[in-house]
């Protein structure tokens, strides 16, 4: 089996990390009755044995001693690193994989990406190079962070950069916050629009996550839940449902949109976490989803959000899910893909669905999708017999598909309004390094990727005569 790493920087990084390897090990827990450490364990964790000096892992196969997140924990702030080294996860990480300062980056791009890219530089890559070092067949990076703030649109993007230097052969998988229109960042589009480059030129795949559709989703979910309604009572323990994640004091606010995000991860390393009938790849997502380097943006659809109570999933509700997870609601953005344009499509299931389920939702959905003319049969599969615990099934729907330009759109509406005026513009050029050019290449490099997605969907609904087959004589 393969080995990924996860790297989380910034506050918001570091929340939905944290949570996520508190969801990733309650997973396993109910799988691995045995306290072996198998395969799939060893995908994300290692098996430590503190009574040695060294720290030496454990070889596959033998009873787990002490479990590491493969992890490296990155924040210029220590506020949310030193919760965790106080919670219930402190156990799963130590110095070796963390770095903090204390002053942060003052919602700033340019600190966090020049300032403390350039400081912390050596320190980065020896961390990461550790965390690679202890994996025998590195696969994969997960970077988590979020877009508005500083450390994380600018540290974060520098990291990226960083593990595309070290590692050019592992696969980059970016899972970006972005910011709402309310954000209270002040200085968010800016710092989004710079991030927004970095990601465009250094990440294999990113999927974007907006604020405002985590936020309708908690909503919905409270409303749902207090409805009383037969089949939406949210069971306790579903993976879904918010809980303190390896943090300690009560729920914070942002828990609940934290565990949507952690759960989006828990489904995209499922395949590389369990055995499946049908597992892919995690270097699968960018080969069969990205037909172009540039257009890496893939919409990401949860399933189930909203009726959480099934226990056993008749068929006719698994067609439902699938239905689900081609609606708006289900998104974790707010964009409509059925006016717009797949490139391609991945769908990743879990539970005890079978190929035939797959195949017979695929031809059903397929009339109402519309697909690119050169790309009608751009589906990609998963199956993974696990399902996440609470639940029965769940599917993740992975959309390359070109309605995120809208998203990308309105953050350049709100980057304009503030760089007409250059208004903040001189907190960023006092930073050493940074120049007013960083701001129109970024700008430019967002504008180009808006008008490549304009014109694949002016492509839409021109689709190609079958080329002409020789004829057989009778």
């Amino acid at each position: 089996m393969t080995q990924s790493v996860v790297v989380q920087v910034g506050q918001c990084g570091n929340q939905v990390g944290c949570r996520f390897w508190d969801l990733a090990l309650r997973e396993h827990a109910h799988v691995n009755k045995k306290g072996l450490y198998d395969e799939a364990l060893s995908s994300f964790f290692r098996n430590v044995d503190s009574r040695k000096c060294d720290g030496e892992a454990h070889v596959v196969g033998g009873r787990i001693q002490h479990l590491k997140a493969r992890a490296v924990l990155v924040d210029m702030e220590e506020g949310v690193v030193n919760e965790i080294l106080q919670g219930p996860l402190r156990e799963m990480f130590d110095s070796t994989q963390l770095l903090t300062d204390v002053s942060g980056s003052g919602n700033n791009w340019a600190v966090g990406h020049m300032t403390y890219g350039s400081a912390y530089r050596e320190q980065i890559v020896d961390k990461l190079r550790k965390a690679a070092e202890h994996c025998d067949c590195l696969q994969c990076f997960f970077l988590i962070h979020s877009m508005g703030g500083g450390t994380g649109s600018g540290l974060g993007t520098k990291v990226l950069s960083l593990l595309e230097e070290e590692f050019p052969e592992v696969c980059r998988i970016v899972t970006s916050i972005y910011p709402s229109a309310e954000d209270d960042v002040v200085t968010s589009p800016y710092n989004s629009i710079l991030a927004m480059r970095e990601l465009t030129e250094h990440a294999d795949c990113v999927l974007p996550v907006e604020n405002q559709s985590l936020v309708d989703i908690v909503k919905k979910i409270k409303h749902m839940s207090h409805s009383g309604k037969p089949g939406t009572v949210i069971r306790r323990e579903s993976a879904i449902i918010s809980g303190q994640g390896g943090l300690i004091g009560a729920e914070k606010p942002f828990d609940a949109m934290n565990n949507i995000v952690a759960n989006l991860l828990l489904n995209i390393t499922s395949s590389a976490r369990f055995e499946g009938s049908l597992n892919m790849d995690l270097n699968e997502i960018a080969m069969n989803l990205v037909p172009f380097p540039r257009l890496h943006y893939l919409v990401p659809s949860l399933t189930p959000l909203y009726t959480l109570a099934d226990v056993s999933v008749p068929s006719r509700r698994l067609d439902q899910m699938f239905s689900d997870a081609f609606s708006k609601e289900h998104q974790l953005i707010r964009a409509d893909p059925k006016h717009s344009l797949y490139l391609a499509c991945a769908l990743m299931v879990r539970g005890n669905v079978q190929v035939s389920d797959l195949r017979r939702n695929i031809e059903r959905l397929k009339p109402s999708l519309p697909f690119v003319s050169w790309n009608q049969e751009g589906w990609k599969t998963g199956l993974c017999s696990v399902p996440p615990v609470g639940h029965s099934h769940s599917l993740l729907a992975l959309a390359n598909n070109t309605c995120v330009k809208t998203t990308f759109m309105e953050l350049r509406e709100r980057f304009t309004k503030l760089y007409r005026k250059k208004a903040h513009l001189h907190h960023y050029l006092h930073v050493e390094g940074m120049e007013q050019s960083h701001f129109s290449e970024a700008l430019s490099s967002l504008s180009s990727l808006i008008e490549e997605y304009h014109q694949l969907d002016a492509t839409k609904g021109r689709l190609m005569p079958g080329a002409p087959r020789l004829r057989i004589a009778r």
